[in-house]
């Protein structure tokens, strides 16, 4: 079929040769595209919207021919969650616990643990009644120890694939979103099971800790002198094992036991000798546990980065490791088997994921343990300790090659290891009555949810096979052919056939003309259907109004015919304008017409006939293929599609507001001639055929006589203003161009008074006698902003001599007799030289008329240093420097500030509402002003902001800070801003140097506006530990405030 446009041409190409008044029936069915032909499926791909009769993909794919069962339905099979044969239960992962769920999985594959935690005696015996559970109340575990005992029981007899442990992290108090050190959670825990068990009274479960992980070493130092050995015993439950620089587990294991000696500084003292002696120290392995842990420390501390870095380096270790090499006493059994390996995914110590390879200890198979997820490992899947990287890393090293029996990893963070015996293992171990109990509850309760989710499947596809068996029947009667029709819209046939959402009533309602018909130009939405479908529709879902034949509305469509025809001719006028507005206009016989409305009025006409039309999509001007002119911007039309044609030149007059709208009055021309343009006779007679409601201006109409008296009063102020600026230049000359200015610190010798007023005064009459033709006269020199509201002075001499010399102008007397009549004068402010005593040569002091105000002086003085201590989004500076040079780096000049801008260039920039009401009075009252302390205080800020403002160079980059923020986030900032690492930066500022990560940037002294110096030391070979700065940037706190820690 051909494209929706070639088909809304060919609708309606027949108005090209028919007058509105001889529209038929035919036309009318040509224009609504009654007859076109209906496409066929397998030949046009996608649907037609242009060809009401293409009933072709709008969804009819899914239910034509054999449909999956499956389809109907968005439910999953509920056996898909039930646990299968001979298989583990999985652990839910709650976000970032998938460290706990390996450590869990691999405590409950041990047995003699297992047992131990089902002897443990629990609460739940007062939530069994005799008759068993209450139904209506659910268990809560109450202790660590309950916690895992139900744990335990569901992981061993219960029907889901996986269960969720966060009771039992809840009652740890960990948080779910934060990944923790595996290694030290596994420590923290075994602590806290061996202090909660240390309570029972039963010896098998006390000590069941101790028996199974358990064991001595002893650190023995000799004298080299004497040979006395001393000796101390210490318990360990896992062997912490150094991996750097070694391959094989057993290299680990003896430098864990290799001998060290005390030589020098770090003699040994011996109680024997009473002297410091040289001596060799080892530790010595006393007793092994059954269960043997094995810690590979492949996380580690940095201490060139300061944080902890992950060891990526392959470890080979045997299923079988013979310990007896290692131990004191020889002669026992100290062989042990492999039974699980903890392996961590990625090469980042802060991020990364957590599974395990763990040995079934009654079948002897392995099992991949990763968090919901369990799976056998046999044959090719059987490489232990083996697993993809999360983040390959570029500097991969290649597998060494293992032999039989021995296995070698990157990622193994933890294997353990079991004592070898002759005797298989027990039984499987059974869960007690009360906990068996629970579980079948739990069981319960999932075969109910199975067979609720069952039934909605069932019902899902009950319904689907309807609505098939209904779609197969009604699509091959939904085309009309030439039986009678009606018209139903295309969203709601798709909606039909889309099996994800219930078919809503039938509503035509947004396809009606005003006429309450269909609307022609909504035909491309609108589907022609048979009478028959249309029937069956309606009585099953409902709505309305039904579109038949009736439905075609004649009005509309003569309308538009009438509207093509305009706009076809419009065509050939807007040439004959352009033809005639190249022609020069002769004599009075031309019209003004403005230059916006002739660049637009072609598509000023389209716009109106549209409106005629009705129908406001269309009215951007792209119909039959015109567009708007390609020069026109989208400023210039945004200000003349509020004006109809030729009201652009009307004067402002012409316009009045009343309840917020523009009303136009008989209106004057402008006075402006830059603005319209003159055109001939005939332009005009054309233009208004299609604009007869236009403001008319012949040639000879005069200009609005209210706009001639404003434009007069406007050069008369002008004038003004520039003899006031002229006056007032030659009168304060040294003061316009600030040469021979005063000086507190220097006081001149030839006068004992020097006068006072702002600086912003001053700032604002420099930018007015430079421009006043833009810029408003000074009438007052506003000097109530520079006194406290009880009209004593806010500075002192000392402080007017340095910080606040910038916010005040010193006068000279002669100058300020000047000021006073040539400015309102609301205070006097000066500061007087006097000689006090007889003394030669006598004391010379400085007063303030008014006087000083202590109390007003010393609360801005703190509202100023609370305003530096407590800003949010400043900005400060950082410059990189090497070797104590500042560097001057051309990699940022849209950072830098030219320093040929004039001062007076940048105060402009200011927006408008930034001026204060004091240097602004129109009227001549010297009455004060009276401002607040709040309100002095803003001025100052404001003040001080624009004065002491940082001039930025060449290489320094602003950084937007806040006061709480801590120097850690501050480096992170400007390891974006200068691709500095942290761990590379020195900061200093004023000579101090910052250190301290955890300190904020208020409490460090770094105000706004100020300059940090960075000094990078020499970048470190490593730079994948970014990774890990990025994920510190916040202080780590471990277990802190966890169950683990006693809280």
């Amino acid at each position: 079929m051909a494209p929706r446009l070639q088909l809304e041409k060919a609708a309606w190409r027949w108005a090209e040769t028919v007058r509105p008044e001889e529209v038929s029936q035919e036309h009318i069915e040509t224009a609504y595209r009654i007859w076109l032909e209906p496409c066929i499926r397998g030949v046009c791909r996608r649907n037609c919207k242009g060809n009401p009769n293409c009933l072709v993909g709008i969804g009819e794919h899914i239910w034509l021919g054999e449909i999956d069962e499956n389809s109907f339905h968005n439910i999953d099979d509920p056996n898909c969650e039930r646990r299968k044969k001979n298989s583990f239960v999985g652990l839910t992962n709650l976000g970032a616990t998938c460290y706990v769920n390996t450590f869990l999985q691999v405590w409950f594959l041990n047995l003699e643990l297992r047992q131990a935690l089902y002897l443990c005696p629990s609460t739940c015996s007062d939530y069994v009644l005799g008759d068993g559970i209450q139904e209506e109340k659910d268990y809560e575990p109450q202790t660590i120890c309950e916690h895992l005992q139900y744990l335990f029981a569901l992981l061993q007899n219960s029907n889901r694939r996986y269960i969720d442990p966060s009771g039992f992290v809840k009652a740890l108090g960990l948080d779910t979103g934060q990944q923790q050190d595996a290694q030290e959670f596994s420590k923290l825990f075994m602590s806290l099971l061996e202090d909660t068990l240390s309570k029972q009274k039963n010896p098998d479960v006390r000590n069941i800790v101790q028996q199974q992980f358990c064991g001595e070493y002893a650190y023995v130092t000799v004298c080299n002198q004497c040979g006395r050995e001393s000796k101390l015993l210490s318990k360990f439950y896992e062997l912490e094992l150094n991996i750097q620089g070694h391959k094989q587990l057993t290299d680990c294991i003896s430098e864990f036991l290799k001998e060290e000696k005390l030589e020098g500084d770090n003699r040994y003292f011996c109680e024997n000798c009473q002297s410091k002696q040289n001596a060799t120290r080892k530790i010595r392995l006393l007793s092994l546990p059954c269960t043997l842990n094995l810690q590979l420390m492949r996380f580690v501390f940095d201490r060139q980065t300061g944080h902890k870095k992950k060891l990526n380096t392959y470890i080979g270790f045997s299923e079988i490791l013979d310990m007896e090499p290692y131990v004191e006493h020889k002669g026992g059994s100290y062989v042990y088997e492999l039974s699980a390996v903890l392996i961590h995914r990625g090469v980042s110590a802060y991020s990364g994921h957590y599974i395990a390879h763990v040995k079934d200890p009654q079948s002897g198979e392995w099992y991949k343990f990763n968090d919901e997820d369990i799976e056998k490992m046999e044959g090719k899947k059987l490489q232990l300790g083996i697993e993809e990287d999360l983040e390959p890393s570029k500097s991969q090293t290649r597998k060494p090659k293992c032999g039989k029996g021995t296995h070698c990893s990157r990622n193994a963070y933890m294997l353990v290891y079991r004592l070898q015996t002759q005797e298989k293992p027990n039984t499987a171990v059974q869960v007690p009555a009360f906990l068996q109990e629970l579980v079948d509850r739990d069981n319960s309760k999932f075969e109910e949810w199975c067979i609720e989710m069952a039934e909605m499947r069932k019902q899902s596809v009950d319904k689907g096979k309807a609505k098939h068996e209904e779609v197969k029947e009604l699509y091959q009667r939904l085309p009309a052919g030439a039986e009678p029709y009606e018209f139903v819209s295309l969203e709601w046939l798709q909606k039909w056939l889309d099996e994800s959402t219930p078919t809503k009533p039938i509503d035509n309602h947004a396809c009606l003309c005003s006429h309450d018909k269909l609307h022609p130009d909504k035909i491309s939405i609108m589907k022609r259907i048979s009478e028959y479908a249309a029937d069956i529709f309606y009585s099953r879902y409902g709505g309305g109004p039904r579109l038949t034949v009736k439905a075609l509305c004649k009005e509309c469509v003569v309308e538009r015919c009438r509207v093509l025809r305009l706009k076809n001719q419009l065509n050939e006028d807007y040439k004959t304008v352009n033809n005639l507005l190249k022609a020069a206009v002769k004599g009075n016989d031309g019209f003004w017409v403005g230059k916006s409305s002739l660049r637009s009025w072609r598509q000023l006409a389209l716009e109106q006939l549209d409106e005629q039309d009705g129908d406001a999509e269309q009215s951007n001007g792209k119909m039959n293929g015109s567009t708007l002119n390609k020069d026109e911007s989208k400023e210039e039309r945004k200000e003349e599609e509020e004006l109809n044609f030729n009201e652009d030149i009307l004067c402002p007059h012409a316009f009045f507001f009343f309840f917020n709208f523009f009303f136009l009055n008989s209106g004057e021309l402008c006075i402006s001639e830059n603005e319209r343009r003159l055109v001939s006779k005939e332009a005009w007679s054309k233009l208004q055929q299609y604009f007869p409601k236009a403001p008319e201006f012949p040639s000879y109409k005069e200009c609005c006589s209210q706009c001639k008296i404003l434009e007069r009063e406007g050069e008369e102020n002008e004038a003004l203003h520039k003899m006031i600026a002229n006056e007032q230049k030659t009168s304060l000359p040294n003061l316009f161009q600030d040469k021979n200015r005063p000086c507190l610190s220097n006081w001149p010798e030839d006068t004992d008074v020097l006068y006072i007023v702002s600086q912003f005064f001053v700032e604002e009459w420099r930018k007015f006698v430079r421009k006043p033709t833009r810029c408003s006269p000074v009438s007052s020199v506003g000097n109530s902003a520079l006194l406290c509201p009880h009209g004593g002075l806010m500075f002192t001499f000392a402080s007017m001599t340095k910080e606040d010399s910038k916010l005040i102008a010193l006068i000279w007397p002669s100058e300020w007799q000047m000021i006073q009549k040539l400015f309102v004068v609301d205070h006097v402010i000066k500061i007087m030289r006097i000689e006090v005593g007889d003394v030669n040569p006598s004391e010379t002091q400085y007063i303030s008329e008014p006087k000083l105000c202590p109390e007003c002086r010393e609360g801005l003085l703190c509202q100023q240093q609370r305003d530096l201590r407590e800003y949010t989004q400043a900005t400060i500076y950082v410059h990189k420097v090497v070797d104590n040079k500042k560097v001057m780096k051309d990699s940022a000049p849209e950072l830098n500030v030219s320093s040929s801008e004039t001062e007076e260039d940048k105060e402009e920039a200011k927006p408008d509402g930034e001026k204060d009401p004091d240097f602004n009075q129109s009227n001549g009252g010297t009455k004060r002003q009276k401002i607040s302390h709040q309100n002095y205080i803003a001025y100052q800020k404001q003040v001080i902001r624009r004065s002491m403002r940082h001039r930025k160079v060449r290489g320094e980059k602003a950084l937007l800070v806040s006061a709480n923020q801590t120097l850690k986030e501050l480096k992170i900032q400007i390891m974006h801003a200068f691709s500095v690492a942290p761990f590379d930066q020195n900061l200093s500022i004023d000579g101090k140097i910052l250190s301290d990560d955890c300190a904020t940037l208020g409490t460090l002294g770094v105000i706004p506006e100020s300059v940090i110096l960075l000094k990078a030391d020499e970048p470190i070979a490593d730079y994948a530990a970014m990774d890990d700065v990025m994920q510190v940037c916040m202080p780590e706190e471990g277990f802190k405030g966890t169950g683990l820690l006693g809280h």
